[in-house]
């Protein structure tokens, strides 16, 4: 029973004296960019034809796997 109370004791006393601290991201290194929003992303949603673009990759992305298990399924072998 001592030995959880001192072993609490120390486990608190240790996390309390750990320093959690950051640094800026030094922006001038080619291995930083810029953050905000939409920063993290490889395409442009703000296009003028983003969203044809997008749900036709989309359909042709999932729905390309159907159309070829239906093709092979209903071919003549």
């Amino acid at each position: 029973m001592l030995s959880s109370v001192l072993r609490t004791r120390m486990a608190t006393s240790l996390v309390a004296r750990r320093g959690f601290s950051t640094t800026r991201p030094q922006l001038s290194s080619p291995y930083h960019y810029k953050e905000g929003p939409r920063s993290n992303i490889p395409f442009n949603p703000l296009t003028k034809f983003f969203f044809l673009r997008y749900w036709g990759f989309m359909v042709t992305g999932f729905g390309a796997p159907f159309a070829i298990a239906a093709w092979q399924t209903y071919k003549t072998r």
